[in-house]
Order: structure tokens, then sequence, then C-alpha cells
């Protein structure tokens, strides 16, 4: 029997960080054993909020090395690029012909995006159109996201069964997973680690800049067990081994901090070493991802000819 698909990407838009690991990169490590893996960088997603391409290109290169250094081995996992694959976009078009604009409007990221009253682009409107389509053309099985993420696999499944009854059955549901434990990530100001509120403790950091982030945990006196330093630490180590700690430690924020700048050094250290020499072998790591795309863009392609063939423009024998 054929292993089951997984799909999943991040957006080419910043330094990786370790909410990205925790709440989806190290799932797909280790689920690259069992299923099928289709991991991409989603380049096209960037563009909302990135508009500098010489940017553009270091953050793709650098996601790119991010995706080999965590351990992605590409015998097993095909690396992608969103942007070498044009159905993407192809079939969020179709997708928009059949999606009504109340139903996007329920989106979390137009919600917030209209709350803060900032002018909203189309991208940020009709984004989960096209992140239907950058999952629907693989036919995952599973697709790994946080908690916060949910949304999205969702959204696309109930693209998928539009689709499937206006046009016949074409489209598999996907089902999302989500680690409970690290379904959210903090940051280190307590809300969700986010590129966006510039709380993140990037995934590949010098030692100096570990210290730097973990030193600006945002701590309340009133705490003796620091909520913000604990929960980032419990991603690295059990309770079971914390809580004594932090027991033991209660109120003693720094020497906490300390402790949690070490742990974070001995699981960033091997990570760090790993990306150094994917950057001296850049030339295959682009092969590698080039590689990808082409795999990617034969099954992109198959399926957008069944599409076409179901919304009745293949004409020609």
């Amino acid at each position: 029997m054929s292993k089951k698909v997984l799909l999943s990407g991040i957006q080419s838009s910043g330094k990786a960080h370790i909410g990205n690991y925790f709440g989806a990169m190290k799932q797909w490590v280790d689920m690259s054993k069992e299923f099928d893996c289709y991991i991409f960088i989603a380049d096209y997603h960037a563009l909302h909020s990135l508009q500098d391409p010489k940017e553009m290109k270091k953050n793709i290169v650098n996601l790119l090395l991010d995706y080999l250094a965590i351990g992605l081995d590409p015998k097993k996992v095909t690396l992608f690029k969103q942007s070498d694959i044009s159905e993407h976009t192809e079939l969020a078009w179709i997708f928009d012909t059949i999606t009504t604009m109340p139903y996007l409007m329920r989106a979390h990221a137009f919600k917030d995006a209209e709350a803060k009253s900032k002018d909203i682009v189309v991208a940020t409107f009709n984004y989960p159109m096209l992140q239907a389509a950058d999952i629907l053309l693989y036919s995952p099985d599973v697709v790994p996201v946080g908690q916060d993420q949910r949304q999205h696999v969702e959204i696309s499944r109930d693209t998928a069964e539009k689709f499937n009854r206006i046009y016949g059955e074409t489209f598999k549901l996907p089902e999302p997973v989500i680690m409970d434990t690290v379904a959210v990530v903090p940051g280190v100001d307590g809300r969700k680690m986010s590129k966006s509120y510039g709380n993140t403790i990037p995934l590949f950091a010098e030692y100096e800049e570990i210290k730097k982030c973990v030193m600006g945990i945002v701590t309340d006196s009133s705490e003796g067990i620091p909520k913000n330093v604990y929960d980032i630490h419990n991603l690295l180590r059990p309770a079971s081994e914390l809580l004594p700690l932090y027991e033991e430690h209660t109120g003693k924020y720094k020497i906490l901090k300390e402790l949690l700048i070490e742990d974070l050094e001995k699981f960033i250290a091997p990570l760090r070493e790993r990306r150094k020499e994917w950057e001296g072998k850049l030339p295959e790591a682009l092969e590698i991802l080039k590689s990808g795309g082409e795999k990617a863009k034969a099954i992109a392609s198959k399926k957008m000819n069944e599409v076409k063939e179901k919304i009745g423009v293949n004409v020609y024998e």
C-alpha cells in the first residue's frame, strides 16, 4: 500500500522561529517516516506583506536552508516553491468563482485586519482560496497546523465539498493534525509567537541572541512560577522535570531564565551547525528545491487537467 500524503508549508516572510518548529516543523520531520510529505515555501502568500524582491529571494533561500537543517530528508520529503507551480493560482481563481464574500469575511485574518482598521489588500481577503488550492492540488490526507490555523483546513474542506457538489467528486477532504501540547507556542511577551508581533526566538539564533530574547521574556512579579518562561521551557523539557526545578527556584526569575538559555542553546546549537553546513552547499540545496518543484508540478498539472475537464473548459481532443 502507498503511504498517506502529508502537506504543509511556511511563508517566506522572515526568520523561522521556535514557534514554527514546535508548532509544525517538528511534526513534519517526525511524520516523514510514515507519510509521503510535500513541504512547500509559500512565497506567493508572503507577497501580501513583503514587496522587496531582494528580501524575498533571501527569505526563500533561508527557508529552504531551514527546512534542510531541521532534518527534512529530500529522499523522503518533496520540497518545493509555491511560485514554481502555476496551478496554485489558477485553481485559486476557480475556487473564487464558487466562494461568496460573506463566507470569506468570516476568516480570522480578514476579521483581524478589519478590526485594526488597516487598508485591506485583496490578497488578505481571498488568501484562503489560494491556501485551499495549495492544499487540495496534492490530495493530502493530513495537514499539520497549529490550533489557530485549524480554520484554514476547514475552509479547504468546505471548498472541496462545494466543488465536489457542483462538479462531481474531485477533491479529497484533508484532516488537520494538531498536537494539543504545542498547538499555540507562546512568544516572549506571552502572546502567540509570531513574526508580526516581534516576540520570537529565532530557530537558529546564536547564543547571545538567545540570551537577549530570554532575558526579555515578560514576567509578572506576583507569579511564583513565571508562566511565560515556564511555557517556553516546557517545549524543551517535560513538566515532571521542570516543576521541581521551578519550585526550587520560586521567585528567582534570573536563575530560571538562565536555565532556559542553557537548554535553548543545547537544543539550537546542532540545528545551527547543520544549517551552516547547508549554507556551504547552496547549489545542491537549490537543486533539491528545483527537483522537488518538478515533481510537485507533475502532480498539480494532473489534478488541474481533471479540474478543467470537470468545469467544462477542455474542448480539444
